[in-house]
């Protein structure tokens, strides 16, 4: 578990890839279980933000009730920088480094445990919002750019607006260019870790108001080793 910042009412991990942030299955660990036991029974760890199973980086916990209520907040009302790195399969929709944003309306479906992109800006969405309303439909923006093509895949930049629940891949995966390793929404290529599989997503940097200090704060997490052993000519 590394720890990126701890402080009296904050602390930062990088979340390693395989590791759920929390609720995890029964006998198995998560990044809250590990901290309860490192504070101790009776210590509050609040759950701010969380990331997906197979994907990796910033996630920050509250220490006290106040500080988590406060990160919170500034999730809800996304005032949070979210900054996401991804290698993908195929071409992106956009030239190098240009930057282009997706507005889309994306439902999560119980049954197959799926984010679903019902419509997108510029589309009739009025069929797609009647038929999915409901808590599991929202609204869901990203920016993205490349940074770097090699061959096959691409090193793309990612700041989401929103935070669906797998937004990103779901995003990613609509337009063609699914995330290596996301064999859900459609990856052919295989990104594993020891007995596991990963999917080359990284919550690269996260920005926000400290709770106590107000104090604008920026947490980075480095690109997991594993992807430049798997697209070196990324990097």
């Amino acid at each position: 578990m590394k720890v990126l910042l701890d402080d009296s009412d904050i602390i930062v991990l990088d979340k390693p890839v395989g590791l759920a942030t929390a609720n995890s299955p029964r006998g198995e660990t998560s990044l809250y279980v590990e901290l309860v036991s490192r504070f101790g029974t009776g210590c509050f760890v609040g759950v701010v933000s969380r990331l997906d199973k197979p994907v990796s980086g910033v996630v920050v916990f509250g220490k006290n009730k106040s500080a988590a209520a406060s990160l919170a907040e500034q999730f809800r009302h996304r005032t949070v920088q979210k900054e996401y790195v991804a290698i993908i399969e195929k071409r992106f929709p956009s030239a190098l480094g240009e930057w282009v944003t997706w507005r889309d309306l994306i439902h999560w479906d119980d049954a197959s445990r799926r984010a679903v992109i019902e419509a997108t800006r510029g589309q009739n969405s009025t069929q797609a919002r009647s038929q999915k309303a409901g808590t599991n439909s929202g609204s869901a923006e990203t920016s993205a750019r490349v940074i770097k093509r090699a061959g096959e895949v691409s090193l793309v930049e990612l700041l989401p607006k929103t935070g669906r629940r797998h937004q990103l891949r779901a995003q990613l995966a609509f337009r063609g260019c699914p995330i290596v390793g996301d064999r859900m929404y459609g990856s052919r290529l295989p990104l594993s870790f020891g007995d596991g599989m990963a999917v080359a997503l990284h919550a690269q940097k996260l920005t926000f108001e400290h709770p106590k200090t107000g104090d604008e704060t920026t947490v980075e997490a480095e690109i997991p080793k594993l992807w430049k052993s798997r697209c070196a000519a990324l990097f």
